[in-house]
């Protein structure tokens, strides 16, 4: 499973306040624009939004109902696109948030795709397989007459894997009555997946540090990181740093984090983890997830849930960059904190845009019936991760603003266009 962290508890979702947060960044960005106060009206909140209620019969025989969610946030520049989550603290609020992003890195990256975004209230781990493969059909059955190939294409997000995306697939097919691959992206490479899609968002995390270690003129195997979260994420991540000699000093899962100023054995914690990502409940010197967030290191790389780095703890936290590999990780209180003590951090709707690039690259192969290699889909990843890189930083000191709302201008200018070109926007 495609897990960063369940451990996120009903009061720390009540203080989630990732869609407020998106609002008032959005607001900002456009104000520096200079565009007129219906840009920010149109995209404050997704143009749809569907709640549904999705009865399951469980193993024991009961009935249970599901509540789900889908925001496509804007379709100016084509089709929607965006993950489906099983989560149980998902709500309508982070949803919505997850599909405004969504459009921004569409933007950023130049996808012609807006964002979309999906979740379903349920904890897996209490789930067996066969529950979760008529969840996962229940939920297309839901969202069936809003999404397609050409009109919202689903993905994996937290807690969902190829295989769920499986099962949707062959669901919509069902419902259809015609082979349909280009409906949704993550899927097994035997049914029209991608090559490179599972590592995807890892290798674009990795792109993004190695251009800010060339333009810091750092080497990266002199570089001292710490990720935090142990995910499918995480995990890749690290694994690709340690086999590029960087010294990955600290991870963490749900139940806690591992320090070692050394570097830690990767291969060694891969293999030693369980089916659900965790590990560091083998060791007797784990420490707190909020511990390994405040360790001194050169790159820290929360790639966990939202929130993590925030007013509280932003005045300890001692690295020199911090690259956003989960969604929304650092609060925009926390970011002031950060910019004033000249930490660079790359946002995670530039950073982690590695997935929604290679599900477009997928979603083109499925449209062409042409499959890459493995080579040139990273080839290609790296070259759009690379260029959107440089706009952004270039942006930034255009407009002397971080690399956040830097991000939040690109994303914007397409957005915006788009929806002017069409006559839905007069400015």
């Amino acid at each position: 499973m495609a897990v960063e962290s369940l451990n996120m508890n009903t009061k720390e979702k009540e203080q989630d306040n990732s869609l407020i947060e998106f609002q008032e960044t959005l607001k900002e960005a456009v104000t520096i624009l200079n565009y007129p106060v219906q840009v920010y009206e149109f995209l404050k909140k997704p143009m749809r939004f569907l709640e549904v209620s999705i009865p399951i019969r469980m193993d024991n025989g009961k009935t249970e109902i599901f509540q789900g969610y889908r925001a496509q946030h804007n379709d100016a520049s084509g089709p929607t696109k965006g993950g489906i989550r099983f989560h149980p603290d998902v709500t309508p609020e982070e949803v919505k948030a997850l599909a405004g992003w969504m459009s921004l890195k569409c933007g950023i990256t130049d996808l012609p795709y807006g964002g979309a975004k999906g979740g379903i209230v349920c904890d897996p781990r209490n789930m067996s397989l066969d529950e979760l493969e008529r969840l996962s059909r229940g939920y297309v059955r839901a969202v069936s007459q809003l999404v397609g190939p050409t009109k919202d294409i689903p993905a994996p997000d937290m807690y969902t894997n190829s295989q769920i995306m499986a099962w949707m697939l062959d669901e919509y097919d069902h419902i259809r009555e015609f082979d349909s691959p280009g409906f949704i992206t993550g899927k097994p490479i035997a049914l029209g997946g991608s090559k490179g899609r599972e590592t995807a968002t890892s290798k674009g995390v990795l792109y993004t540090l190695q251009m800010v270690c060339e333009l810091k003129k750092m080497q990266l195997k002199d570089t001292r990181i710490i990720v935090q979260g142990f995910g499918n994420v995480g995990s890749y991540l690290a694994k690709y740093l340690y086999d590029l000699g960087a010294k990955v000093i600290g991870i963490s899962d749900v139940l806690g984090g591992l320090y070692n100023e050394g570097g830690l054995d990767i291969p060694n914690l891969l293999e030693s983890r369980d089916s659900f990502g965790i590990v560091s409940n083998r060791f007797k010197s784990s420490i707190s997830n909020q511990e390994l967030l405040e360790k001194e290191c050169d790159v820290l790389i929360p790639a966990a849930i939202s929130g993590v780095i925030n007013k509280q703890n932003a005045s300890r936290i001692n690295c020199k960059f911090v690259i956003e590999a989960a969604n929304g990780p650092t609060t925009k209180d926390a970011l002031k904190i950060l910019d004033e003590r000249e930490i660079l951090v790359v946002p995670d709707i530039l950073a982690n845009s590695g997935g929604v690039i290679v599900s477009y690259f997928e979603w083109c192969q499925n449209n062409q019936g042409y499959y890459w290699t493995e080579e040139l889909v990273d080839e290609r990843l790296k070259e759009k991760m690379t260029s959107s890189f440089l706009n952004v930083y270039n942006t930034a000191k255009r407009y002397g603003v971080n690399m956040k709302i830097a991000a939040y201008i690109e994303g914007i200018q397409k957005l915006a266009e788009a929806s002017r070109l069409r006559g839905w926007l007069k400015y």
